[in-house]
């Protein structure tokens, strides 16, 4: 059986199983599948409702001075006040757990999930078009990032890797060479985050990181000395690498992967998410896990929300004021004026 860990159980969320999220290695679990008319399964539009913002929200970005956030049962909520109020997009075409958005702009974006599913806006993440899916089996997307308005991949279960050169309209698979000492590829890729240069980085299972110098047509592995899974990462000033994930493990690299060192994040509460701005780092993570960096990522400051709910994403605005996210939607109080992630 495969292997998974927290960043697949939050991203197949709509499973809605209640696992152990401090164990390190589960079999994965798969979302129901969608309605089916005569064996085919269907992808029906998400559902329009009063308590959006209370689904299970599993990632955030920014499109321009909009929040955009996405998780649950194709929940995609929008915010443009910094995080204070949201409402949820007008149209969404799946009802199916969506596990990363990208912006490039303002405007432009694309989100992924379960079943393959690649959606596509061009006003801001109001209304969303489908460009891919993969309804005969749910091998799910956990992470899809854009360079520019032709350019993006995407990445999922044991070693899932898509490209398109033309905005989404095509994608093509992308073979992965097993690791050193390894048979095949088969590792969850949990992650996309890219550096200034355009490198392109994917945490991963197995304390690995996979990198791409070519925005992903071919990708090397680079090992960190972990065992365990990183279900996040971010590329600080300066080419600062950072990846993070099980039991508040974080390690960082200033030479592009080439080597790593271990943060001390005084936890081990396990982070699934990072966000920057500047020279802030904030990551969030279990038990209302909240880490603090204000010099790129070298040390951190740790702090426990009261509430202790398991935060799964978090968005910065460029004074570095943290909007979070978690398994029961919108944070309460943690908005730009929230004084835990400053």
């Amino acid at each position: 059986m495969k292997s998974t860990s927290l960043l697949a159980r939050t991203a197949l969320a709509g499973a809605l199983v209640s696992l152990s999220l401090a164990c390190a290695a589960q079999a994965p679990q798969t979302q129901q599948a969608p309605a089916a008319v005569d064996g085919v399964p269907l992808l029906v539009p998400a559902v329009r409702a009063a308590h959006a913002a209370r689904a299970t929200m599993l990632a955030s970005t920014r499109a321009g001075e909009r929040i955009v956030a996405v998780g649950d049962h194709g929940v995609v909520l929008l915010s443009d006040d910094g995080g204070r109020s949201h409402r949820q997009a007008r149209q969404v075409p799946v009802d199916v757990a969506l596990t990363s958005v990208s912006f490039i702009d303002a405007r432009q974006g694309w989100a992924a999930g379960h079943w393959g599913v690649i959606l596509h806006t061009t006003d801001g993440g109001e209304t969303w078009q489908i460009q891919r899916s993969d309804a005969a089996q749910d091998r799910p997307l956990f992470a899809v990032h854009f360079f520019d308005e032709k350019q993006g991949v995407a990445v999922g279960l044991w070693s899932l890797v898509l490209r398109t050169e033309d905005g989404g309209a095509h994608w093509q698979p992308v073979e992965l060479a097993p690791p050193q000492g390894g048979k095949r590829a088969d590792l969850n890729l949990f992650g996309l985050f890219a550096d200034a240069r355009g490198q392109l980085f994917a945490p991963a299972e197995r304390g690995m990181v996979l990198r791409s110098d070519d925005r992903g047509r071919s990708w090397s592995y680079m090992p960190t000395g972990y065992a365990g899974s990183f279900w996040s990462g971010i590329a600080g000033l300066g080419g600062t690498l950072l990846v993070a994930g099980l039991r508040g493990s974080m390690y960082r690299s200033v030479d592009d992967g080439s080597s790593w060192q271990r943060v001390d994040t005084h936890t081990e509460s396990s982070i699934t998410a990072l966000a920057g701005a500047g020279k802030k780092i904030v990551a969030v993570g279990l038990d209302g896990l909240v880490l603090s960096s204000e010099d790129g990522g070298a040390s951190f400051a740790a702090h426990m929300r009261e509430d202790r709910l398991p935060l799964t994403s978090v968005a910065l605005d460029g004074q570095g004021h943290a909007t979070m996210y978690s398994r029961q939607g919108v944070v309460a109080g943690a908005g730009a004026k929230d004084p835990s992630a400053r």
